[in-house]
């Protein structure tokens, strides 16, 4: 068996969600007084590979350490839908098209955005946060219909950048949005489906990991199996990662 890590190298230099801290990782022994090493680390959940749970979401939903294994390890895709670029949106048509998405799958979307993250071949942050692909709300309602275990973005959000908070923080990406497609961001994204992935496929369990890259350019259009493993954190609306595709030889 080969195993192909997806998981993005997380230091004091990852980037948090927009508006988001960084983390912080600092000393609390060292060897020269205390014979061994020992640090704390403070540090946002939404940052470098992780998955989000239905509490983050949803009110009322479970956390992260409610997701059971055999959800989290299952088989599944990963998909590139690289070709759409900045703003793009992917839709169930553009992932079918390109691999066979069966019921219960892990889905897990290459736009080729991991490309722009810290400390990767390419690194801007500003595109990375701002200017990723994402989802219709159809792609959701697909979601839920599939009744997917998990979906995986390589990418800040798993919603389109400009159906999250950020078409507030940043009304300049907005304009610019509007400009370059000659369409009002109102007639694409409607402010009623604000952040649809993370509402409508939470309310069925359907969670998803953020922020996915490693080694996943070796790994597209590839079936296999496929796991995350996050922290077993009670309480917590969201839990840093370990992502693996495994692939038989």
């Amino acid at each position: 068996m080969r195993l192909v890590d997806l998981t993005n190298p997380m230091s004091i230099h990852s980037p948090g969600w927009v508006g988001y801290p960084a983390p912080k990782l600092w000393y609390i022994q060292q060897h020269h007084t205390n014979g061994i090493v020992s640090q704390m680390i403070e540090t946002p959940l939404h940052i470098g590979t992780h998955l989000d749970s239905e509490m983050h979401g949803v009110s009322g939903g479970k956390d992260i350490a409610a997701i059971p294994l055999e959800r989290l390890v299952h088989e599944g895709v990963i998909v590139d839908v690289s070709e759409i670029g900045e703003w793009g949106i992917y839709t169930p048509e553009l992932i079918e098209s390109k691999v066979e998405v069966k019921q219960g799958d892990i889905l897990i979307i290459h736009t080729g955005w991991y490309k722009y993250y810290a400390g990767q071949e390419k690194e801007d942050v500003v595109t990375y946060f701002l200017k990723h692909p994402g989802p219709n709300k159809q792609f959701a309602e697909w979601a839920i219909e599939k009744e997917l275990s998990w979906i995986g973005v390589d990418c800040g959000s798993a919603d389109h950048a400009l159906n999250t908070s950020i078409r507030f923080k940043r009304p300049d990406m907005v304009k610019e949005f509007e400009s370059s497609r000659q369409v009002k961001l109102e007639e694409v994204f409607p402010e009623a489906d604000l952040f649809v992935m993370h509402h409508e496929p939470f309310r069925h369990g359907i969670v998803h990991a953020e922020n996915v890259g490693g080694d996943i350019a070796r790994v597209l259009n590839t079936r296999c199996l496929i796991g995350a493993f996050p922290w077993r954190f009670e309480g917590a609306e969201a839990g840093i990662c370990r992502i693996v595709a495994f692939l038989d030889e």
